[in-house]
């Protein structure tokens, strides 16, 4: 992530305290940020009808029609930008698949290792259930995910929002991918 103004955090904290105003002087110093984690978001997605732009702007209006969140930091605010992102990207497939009944369906890269394991990318529907299925099992290693596919964010950037090492976000990217993989070919077995 970028060097970030010391106006964000205060700004940040004034809108977790419930002053809408500095919600609105928040856009201009977190624009550039939330657009690379649409383009994230987006990237790789076939048949998408969302531009960077349009998911941004998107997620900012919920954003602002939200309860105020409680903001511990300017990454917790990040997550909760990408978890929207993800939400929005879910709740468009699921319109587009519902409007053509299957055809169309967008589908999620997870990354290049895992195009190669899968003969289809699953569908952004698909990938948004096991990543709830993920999360009942390991909380952080979907949270881990969501960051890097759905936020776009490199691993040195996912460890510095989750303060973890970059060692471990690796380490829980490789299995949490396994568990996806295993999840989404149906070969997991029951709990």
């Amino acid at each position: 992530m970028e060097s970030v103004p010391a106006d964000l955090t205060l700004l940040l904290n004034e809108y977790s305290a419930g002053d809408r105003a500095a919600f609105d002087r928040l856009i201009p110093l977190v624009y550039r940020e939330l657009h690379k984690i649409a383009a994230g978001c987006l990237s790789g997605r076939d048949a998408v009808i969302l531009q960077p732009t349009a998911l941004v702007n998107e997620a900012w209006l919920r954003l602002a029609g939200r309860a105020v969140p409680e903001l511990k930091s300017r990454k917790h605010f990040y997550v909760i930008a990408a978890t929207i992102m993800r939400q929005i990207l879910v709740d468009h497939a699921r319109t587009r698949n519902a409007d053509k009944r299957g055809g169309g369906v967008q589908h999620a890269d997870l990354t290049i290792e895992m195009a190669g394991a899968a003969t289809r990318p699953p569908s952004v529907v698909a990938l948004h259930d096991a990543l709830d299925d993920l999360a009942k099992v390991d909380q952080r290693k979907a949270r881990i995910l969501e960051l890097r596919f759905f936020g776009g964010l490199s691993v040195e950037e996912t460890a510095d929002v989750m303060d973890l090492s970059p060692t471990t976000v690796h380490r829980d990217v490789r299995f949490a991918q396994a568990w996806l993989l295993s999840e989404l070919s149906g070969t997991r077995p029951p709990a």
